[in-house]
């Protein structure tokens, strides 16, 4: 159990959670609220249009992505300076400008010089002539346009063309290749589906006694689609003494963030048992990781187990913990207990963890939906004097809950209030706005709302779906 945590609010949490996802069929292909799948608010672009063109009834159903939610960042941030592939450089003094200013137009210079490669023309005779100055940031600067310039057309092309110039600048006097700019050179094998390549530089880091860092095994575990390649490298990767974990609080955690942001939760099972079959003790973010997965999974069951393990271990929740466990108890005001879900939000702020907006945005459609539109004003207005920001699903459920009472103008008002603060409303807003509008006969509002949506030009492509609406 939680530290602190009293047994009987829990136990109905657990109650009521398993009641509303007993198994992994309601977390796949269950369907709630009229017949909506619950994962249909997951698998959806940035337009609130899911990726086979449907529209997501998000504001409808009152849930946002799961994945907005479930966020779980590493600690300190993102794994250091060694994986700054994409980094711009600062300008600094005058002279560290015109440095960089060099660097890139050298650069340039031989990024044209690879193009030209071929018959008739030697890149590595005109490097040699054109003697640059070689250094990290020249490198890194020409691999850099290699990644971001790779399309279909010069998929099979580029990868030689990166390799040849690596080949050549490892060779050059007073320098040396780093992991970053083997990194790079995976990403470029990586973007061209290059994964035999990417394994032979990956053995030649490791021959070399290079770092191996967590974003070589991102790369590599990305690129290797065969569940049994993958269980490999993971294998590979905790017996490594090169695997450079840092920040992670060892190579287990660092393993265990990576197959999270691809969404592996499977292989979170496996390298969670491997890990404690070899004696290493969870951390925080080894609990978070795993119960994501096991929640994703749509094993509630172990998912508890997992929450009174870490409470035994004498381990304290973080902000993403409760974040998870808010989002499994989402469902609270659904069943008519919103009790339990106010328990762990009040006692997420007396373990010193400030609720995010995740965090209120799980409240307040949890009232929104219990139909206590009061109550989630008054969540509304206490994020916003705690200094956070509201998203476009915190937006979806106030509108729908104004619209719920009534308070049509101030939902339009809040739908331009959200855009003018720089957060585009995706289009199940501005459909159930209409449709909420429309349902109540008032039209001439309803059209208002679509005139708005063209004006600002958002989802033009979907205008057919409102009909009976003529644009002037």
């Amino acid at each position: 159990m939680i530290p602190g945590a009293q047994l009987p609010p829990l136990r109905a949490a657990r109650a009521i959670s398993a009641r509303l996802c007993p198994s992994r069929r309601l977390c796949s292909d269950g369907s709630r609220n009229g017949g909506e799948s619950f994962t249909d608010t997951v698998k959806c672009n940035g337009d609130g249009v899911r990726e086979g063109g449907e529209e997501v009834a998000g504001l409808n159903a009152g849930r946002f992505p799961r994945e907005v939610l479930l966020r779980l960042p590493p600690p300190q941030g993102q794994p250091g300076s060694d994986d700054d592939d994409g980094e711009t450089f600062s300008s600094g003094h005058n002279s560290r400008r015109r440095f960089f200013e060099d660097v890139r137009l050298e650069a340039d210079m031989i990024f044209r010089i690879l193009l030209q490669d071929g018959p008739g023309f030697s890149a590595r005779q005109a490097l040699d002539e054109m003697r640059p100055k070689v250094s990290l940031e020249l490198v890194r600067e020409v691999l850099f346009r290699i990644v971001v310039s790779v399309d279909c057309v010069n998929r099979e092309r580029y990868p030689k063309l990166a390799y040849k110039f690596f080949i050549w600048a490892g060779q050059q006097e007073g320098y040396q290749h780093g992991t970053s700019m083997y990194n790079l050179v995976m990403k470029v094998f990586a973007e061209c589906g290059e994964v035999k390549a990417m394994w032979r530089l990956f053995e030649e880091m490791m021959d070399k006694g290079l770092p191996v860092s967590s974003r070589t095994f991102h790369l590599l575990i990305c690129a290797s689609g065969k569940a049994g390649l993958r269980r490999r490298l993971v294998e590979g990767f905790i017996k490594s003494s090169t695997f450079n974990y840092r920040p992670f609080r060892n190579a287990f955690n660092a393993i265990l963030h990576t197959l999270l942001t691809i969404e592996q939760y499977s292989l979170i099972e496996w390298v969670h048992e491997k890990m404690i079959l070899e004696g290493y003790s969870p951390d925080v973010l080894t609990y978070n990781v795993v119960m994501r997965a096991k929640y994703m999974l749509g094993k509630l069951d172990q998912f508890h187990r997992l929450l009174d393990e870490m409470g035994r271990d004498g381990l304290t929740p973080d902000l993403h913990t409760y974040n998870l466990l808010l989002h499994v108890l989402d469902g609270l005001g659904r069943a008519g207990n919103l009790e339990a879900c106010k328990y762990f939000f009040d006692e997420m702020i007396k373990k010193g963890c400030d609720p995010d907006v995740v965090c209120y945005t799980v409240m307040i459609s949890s009232y929104v939906a219990a139909g206590e539109f009061e109550e989630a004003q008054r969540f509304f207005d206490d994020m916003l004097l705690r200094g956070q920001l509201p998203n476009v699903y915190t937006y979806n459920s106030m509108i729908r809950g104004l619209c719920t009472v009534g308070e049509f103008d101030k939902a339009f008002a809040m739908l331009k209030d959200m855009d003018s603060h720089g957060c585009t409303p995706n289009f199940s807003v501005y459909s159930s706005l209409v449709s909420r509008l429309r349902s109540a006969g008032k039209d001439t509002q309803a059209n208002n709302v679509i005139k708005y949506m063209t004006d600002k030009g958002h989802y033009l492509h979907l205008l057919s779906r409102f009909g009976g609406f003529r644009r002037c």
